[in-house]
């Protein structure tokens, strides 16, 4: 099945409260676990790249004290809910949430011990300007830890995914899901993706919808 474009930023006011009001507490606190299970002692500062409503940055700084993390969105709604979120978490110390879009955000080079994002690749039509803005981003050893959808092999089974995990969700919410799976990339598509970027990161399925990249930027 080929790729089907969807809109790369969330700006729909509906769309984006669904989307912040929706469960994804699994996936995301998987998530939480295995980058702090896995690279934990590496981490103080990190840079979320489209953070959404701020979920996997508040899980990040409950549950580590030390970690100072700014994330970012391209969307005004989504950032005014981030803020919200972060501020009701009292967070806001530890938690930068800033309006910014790739390529060109303006954090400094090498400011992160981790550069982390979840579900945002398939919203990019050309996603080399992510890995890109990752080697832009990153010193010698960040840490990269992607999270996305890959894309199932028919429409049907992109549907099937939908009804048995969002079938009591609204039904903006479960559209939603339904493109993005026809616009996420498959497993080897993102190691294609690695490879044209020069860097050395492992691609593998973590789940029966999700992929997972992971590594260190080699030095340059």
């Amino acid at each position: 099945m080929k790729r089907v474009l969807e809109p790369e930023v969330m700006d729909d006011p509906e769309q984006a409260v669904a989307y912040a009001r929706a469960d994804f507490s699994s996936s995301n606190q998987m998530f939480v676990d295995g980058l702090l299970a896995r690279r934990g002692p590496e981490l103080l500062t990190v840079l979320d790249v489209g953070c959404g409503p701020a979920d996997i940055p508040i899980r990040l700084a409950k549950a580590k004290p030390s970690i100072h993390i700014m994330a970012v969105d391209a969307s005004d709604v989504m950032v005014r809910v981030a803020e919200e979120t972060v501020q009701k978490a009292g967070l806001e110390r530890r938690i930068t949430i800033t309006k910014g879009r790739i390529p060109g955000l303006q954090p400094k080079a090498g400011d992160f011990d981790a550069i982390v994002s979840k579900d945002l690749l398939h919203h990019l039509p050309d996603p080399m300007v992510f890995w890109d803005e990752v080697k832009a981003l990153a010193r010698s050893r960040t840490v990269v830890y992607v999270m996305d959808l890959f894309r199932p092999a028919s429409e049907k089974g992109a549907a099937d995914i939908v009804e048995s995990v969002s079938a009591d969700e609204p039904d903006v919410l479960k559209r939603d899901f339904y493109n993005s799976l026809l616009a996420a990339f498959t497993v080897d598509e993102v190691r294609d993706q690695i490879s044209r970027a020069g860097l050395t990161l492992d691609v593998r399925a973590v789940s029966e919808r999700h992929l997972l990249v992971e590594g260190n930027v080699g030095s340059r």
